[in-house]
């Protein structure tokens, strides 16, 4: 017979937490090495520029921009803020002939206004173009065709 040895047979194989060393109770995020083991360099700190010096942290710059939304003109007053001065402003209003106060002209000619009511459209503003300006610095700003 022979004898008995003296390390014990074992009944199961070990756990997989036993055989990495993580604790079951709190899960580490990342496996952390264990004293005296050499960790395989992943996610360390990258090693030091050679002959180059640190690069200098420059402060970063913020810069507000601030966007306008599209102003559509029509045949009244806006308030917006003017992009050539800067100045909150309501538009100014001036109207001139375009191509409606032109067809309306002809189409009154075409009716047989030939003795000078065929000119009643140059005299109606509702019938015209509008340039809207600035009331400050007098820039054209926008403009509403008719036509």
């Amino acid at each position: 017979m022979s004898a008995p040895s003296s390390n014990p047979i074992p009944s199961a194989p070990p756990s997989y937490e036993e055989t990495t060393g993580i604790n079951v109770n709190y899960p580490q995020p990342y496996p952390v090495p264990a004293p005296g083991q050499k960790p395989d360099g992943k996610g360390m700190n990258p090693p030091p520029y050679m002959g180059q010096p640190p690069p200098a942290s420059n402060p970063v710059t913020v810069q507000t921009v601030y966007v306008q939304q599209p102003v559509v003109f029509y045949d009244r007053p806006v308030q917006m803020c003017c992009p050539s001065c800067n100045q909150m402003i309501v538009t100014r209003l001036s109207y001139d002939s375009g191509a409606l106060t032109w067809l309306s002209c002809g189409g009154l000619c075409l009716l047989g206004c030939i003795a000078g009511c065929c000119l009643i459209p140059f005299c109606v503003d509702a019938l015209k173009d509008v340039d809207h300006t600035c009331p400050n610095c007098n820039t054209l700003i926008g403009s509403y065709k008719r036509l």
